[in-house]
């Protein structure tokens, strides 16, 4: 079952301060909860550029290496999540409005699980919806104080 996730929020900073946040892979855990990134060897900052994200709340937690499968910078960054927990896609758009910017973030992915895959879904949306609140919340806030 494939399954999407597309949260957006308004931050009073130009597109290119918020597309050089979210795309600091190492600082992502300014904002993301529970998450750390770091960029791996090879290509940075275009298609191709491999980063792995690590997920954890104490000793629980799981790997989600990425590969940037298109970078449109400072509109569009595209990756593909080919990690053993999750798999699909994710996107980070930023688009100038007004005197500031649209932030969007959108994830598809594979849920596992079968047939129970649509009940596994209903249970875990909530708890991610909620974790991408808070997300979003930290990186307009992150940004912001950066743009004083």
């Amino acid at each position: 079952m494939r399954a999407e996730l597309r949260v957006g929020v308004d931050i009073a900073a130009p597109a290119q301060l918020v597309w050089d946040v979210v795309t600091s892979w190492e600082r992502q855990g300014e904002w993301i909860p529970f998450t750390r990134v770091r960029r791996l060897p090879g290509p940075h900052g275009t298609v191709g550029e491999h980063v792995l994200a690590r997920t954890a709340l104490g000793p629980l937690g799981f790997d989600d290496p990425m590969t940037v499968t298109a970078w449109e910078p400072p509109s569009r960054c595209l990756v593909e999540h080919t990690g053993r927990v999750v798999r699909g896609s994710g996107e980070f758009g930023v688009q100038p409005q007004g005197a500031g910017s649209r932030f969007t973030w959108s994830e598809v992915v594979s849920v596992p699980g079968g047939r129970l895959a649509p009940l596994l879904w209903r249970i875990a949306a909530p708890p991610l919806r909620l974790g991408f609140g808070v997300a979003l919340r930290r990186l307009k806030r992150v940004v912001e104080n950066e743009d004083r």
